[in-house]
């Protein structure tokens, strides 16, 4: 009896190994046919029933590319990931490898597959290292990245120097690497150290912008390193070369605002104060309205302290008690509140209007490239679970219910990013307003000891102003045309302004 029912058992396995391997040759044969959603809904069949461990790594690899063919790329990800876990001992692991790093670009995902691959880098590299010179130079790229976020600076380094120049990534990694050698916590070991990573750091920025073939996302990189070596160069005291990268940056670029802002700083450490000045207006133009700029309004009140100009200090110290302060008032219940948890930060943010959160603060966290990245990866899982239940074949073979139970976990995962991201976000911008109103205070007491001195001494501000004349600035060129700002911000104008200023302290005697 019992050799009878081993018999049985033996021709059931054959039975259903023989349906098994006729499933999946329908499915390849739908595959190679174009009939992506039939194939994926029998490959899934095939690796939900099948014993055979090749058959089933085939079917597992094929119904990953059935989704990527299908326009499914995120939940072609949670596919492909098993495969690249398994290691090299999985037949088609080398091929996902490649396949997710087509996912990250359509995806522009800068979170979960680049994690994915730096979890299995140190337990893959010798395999990976067979891999495609470009697949490789991306992967070092993605590593360099997340190395450089976690504060590994010297590992960024490495994998970001083996990109070879050849590579359509070699600009962004270059980019990274400047970034990265200009951080202050590179390691050095005296000032000598520190001058010698700027330095470093300058001509890498530098190389970047040497004309080269097809390089991603080259014009953003390009815009990036013209702020880049503004920094670099203002760190090491260069200001007016600093002032000539960011006047770089192209009007109404994208980082335009930063630059001008950054550039206010770099002509007032170059003691121009009317062109620190001038850089700062553009700021206060109606197309940045929303903008979340707490510091130009100490740098404008400093400029006008050094130029003795009190009272148009002290004016710029109102405006920002006026704009920032109720931002503070309206955020300290969302910083100090501690049973919040992490969605209902990101639910905060994942409006474009707030009673909770200021404006100009909910426009600054949610155009962070991180929060921007995790939005569009949200609007992708949402759309593909629409597209997944539409599909009427896949609810009966039990694929569709899968598929979004795999999908919503992922949702709930990166809205916790997102979340943290906000969370941090809210608080950094917090304690920025409360820092800048602790400067407003001690400028403000610099003001009044000022004003103290000049009358204890006899010095008349308003005479010495009168007796100066005020002048247009000069020309850069003779092809340029001069107009008095009057209170109106016409677009061409922006990010032109020059401010012409008198100075209200007497002259300095030995």
């Amino acid at each position: 009896m019992k050799r009878t029912l081993s018999l049985l058992a033996v021709l059931a396995a054959t039975v259903a190994g023989a349906q098994d391997l006729a499933t999946y040759n329908r499915a390849l044969s739908a595959y190679n046919g174009g009939s992506f959603e039939d194939s994926a809904r029998l490959f899934f069949d095939v690796s939900n029933t099948t014993t055979d461990a090749e058959l089933k790594n085939k079917a597992d690899y094929y119904l990953a590319s059935s989704f990527k063919r299908l326009n499914l790329p995120f939940t072609a990800f949670i596919y492909f990931t098993p495969i690249v876990q398994a290691g090299p001992q999985h037949p088609f692991h080398l091929k996902s490898v490649e396949a997710l790093l087509e996912l990250q670009e359509i995806l522009k995902d800068d979170f979960l597959i680049p994690s994915t691959l730096n979890n299995f880098y140190d337990r893959y590299a010798d395999a990976w290292a067979t891999l495609p010179l470009e697949v490789l130079a991306r992967i070092n790229y993605l590593i360099g990245r997340i190395s450089h976020r976690k504060g590994k600076l010297e590992e960024a380094q490495q994998f970001l120097e083996a990109v070879p120049t050849t590579s359509a990534f070699y600009a962004k990694s270059q980019y990274l690497l400047g970034i990265t050698l200009a951080d202050p916590r590179f390691p050095a070991s005296d000032e000598a150290g520190r001058a010698r990573n700027a330095e470093a750091a300058i001509a890498v920025f530098e190389g970047v912008l040497k004309p080269r073939g097809n390089q991603h996302d080259y014009k953003d990189i390009q815009h990036l390193t013209y702020l880049a070596l503004g920094r670099a160069n203002y760190n090491v005291g260069q200001y007016e070369r600093a002032t000539q990268w960011y006047e770089k940056v192209p009007r109404f670029s994208k980082y335009w605002d930063q630059s001008l802002f950054e550039n206010g700083f770099a002509r007032f450490q170059n003691d121009d104060f009317g062109g620190a000045l001038g850089s700062l207006q553009g700021l206060y133009a109606p197309q940045f309205a929303g903008a979340f700029q707490p510091e130009s309004w100490i740098l404008t009140a400093t400029t006008y302290y050094f130029s003795c100009l009190y009272e148009e200090s002290k004016s710029s110290l109102l405006e920002y008690e006026k704009i920032y302060l109720p931002m503070a008032e309206k955020l300290r219940p969302l910083v100090e509140d501690e049973q919040r948890d992490l969605p209902d930060y990101f639910k905060l943010v994942n409006v474009t209007e707030s009673a909770e959160v200021p404006k100009a603060v909910l426009n600054w966290v949610r155009t962070n490239e991180r929060m921007l990245g995790v939005f569009s990866m949200l609007k992708e899982i949402d759309a593909e679970k629409v597209s997944i239940d539409s599909r009427q074949a896949w609810k009966s073979a039990r694929l569709s219910p899968e598929l979004i139970t795999y999908l919503d976990t992922n949702r709930g995962t990166l809205e916790k990013v997102a979340g943290q991201t906000a969370k941090s976000r809210l608080n950094e911008a917090y304690r920025t307003v409360k820092g800048f109103g602790d400067q407003v205070e001690i400028i403000r007491f610099e003001i009044a000891k000022a004003e103290k001195e000049f009358a204890e001494i006899g010095v008349d501000g308003q005479k010495l102003l009168d007796a100066q004349d005020l002048f247009r600035p000069v020309m850069p060129a003779e092809d340029w045309n001069y107009w008095t700002f009057e209170g109106e911000f016409w677009r061409d104008e922006i990010g032109y302004y020059q401010y012409t200023l008198k100075r209200g302290c007497p002259e300095q005697t030995n």
